[in-house]
């Protein structure tokens, strides 16, 4: 395997000549969540840190273990009850519906570091970190080209603010189970509901502790995983894209910052192959493993690590501009 050619392409213009209405409805979500984190110091207590605290634990955790190495990737296995209940646990990290979430990682994984991979730094940082939420055509594109169709009535349906146009072809599993369509087709109004419970339980503290600020932090430590992972690390595997490992991201994101090991073995259950290699998200899963819950737990041979592993110095990291 050769190391990826570090080109970068022109990042993606922010101001572009047609803007959709969900592109439309994304940016004021996320100003308006960003906005009132301002308002944050104003209305601290302890009660709402430790709210807003344990929040981002479930949230995060929660898209780590049930999105990300169940759902996208079925490295383990879970009964039907309590993986629905991961996600919707993830699901409330408003980072998109289980459908939509597995959908884009998995054309990710499919075309990483290409012109089809929905979120890669080879566009530039703030593309592959931020900047791809307000591209939905883009996106729609990239991620599910065959029904690259009926814009007008997903546009109008302000329910579904986070879903792509057209239907993705690459989660079937997802879409055959009714619990699945029905999160996808309800999404927003679940972060309403909970919004109001957090308001009615602890008043605005709990309302901009518990959804503004964790929703953020857990947002912005999410997309570190496409930019700075994809960035600046060291490789350990001879994967034929970016993907790097990186300590800070790893302890920030529950062991996805082990993102050069997940790229090397993306079946694997286990993201942090090393002792020191911190990832909380495996140890949630040995835990369900050693109490019988989590079963058809993977993780990566001893042959297929010493097939892959780099025996020659680090490679610099690319120059994003």
């Amino acid at each position: 395997m050769h190391e990826p050619k570090p080109m970068v392409n022109p990042p993606t213009s922010f101001i572009r000549t047609k803007w959709t209405k969900l592109d439309q409805y994304i940016s004021i979500a996320l100003f308006i969540l960003h906005f009132l984190c301002i308002f944050a110091p104003f209305y601290f207590n302890w009660h709402a840190f430790w709210v807003s605290f344990a929040l981002y634990v479930i949230t995060g955790l929660s898209i780590s273990v049930s999105y990300h190495r169940n759902l996208a990737h079925k490295s383990f296995e879970l009964p039907k009850l309590l993986e629905y209940f991961f996600a919707y646990c993830a699901a409330h990290a408003l980072q998109g519906d289980p459908i939509d979430w597995v959908s884009t990682h998995r054309c990710h994984h499919q075309f990483v570091d290409t012109e089809r991979d929905p979120h890669s730094p080879i566009q530039g940082f703030w593309f592959s970190h931020i900047l791809w939420l307000f591209d939905s055509y883009t996106l729609t594109k990239r991620v599910c080209p065959k029904y690259f169709t009926d814009f007008k009535k997903i546009e109008r349906s302000i329910i579904i603010w986070f879903s792509k146009h057209g239907r993705p072809d690459n989660v079937r599993d997802l879409e055959k189970q009714a619990f699945y369509r029905f999160i996808h087709k309800t999404y927003l109004l679940h972060h309403v509901a909970f919004a109001v419970l957090l308001y009615e339980v602890g008043g605005l503290p709990f309302l901009i502790w518990g959804t503004c600020v964790r929703t953020v932090v857990v947002l912005h430590i999410t997309f570190m995983v496409n930019s700075v992972c994809h960035i600046w690390g060291k490789r350990r595997w001879n994967t034929k894209d970016l993907s790097r490992n990186n300590w800070l991201v790893g302890l920030l994101a529950f062991g996805e910052g082990w993102h050069n090991n997940h790229h090397a073995f993306e079946y694997s259950a286990r993201f942090g192959i090393e002792w020191w290699e911190y990832d909380p998200g495996w140890y949630v899963i040995r835990f369900l493993q050693a109490i019988g819950v989590a079963t058809h737990v993977k993780s990566p041979s001893q042959i297929h690590k010493q097939r892959l592993v780099i025996h020659k110095p680090e490679t610099p990291s690319i120059g994003i501009q």
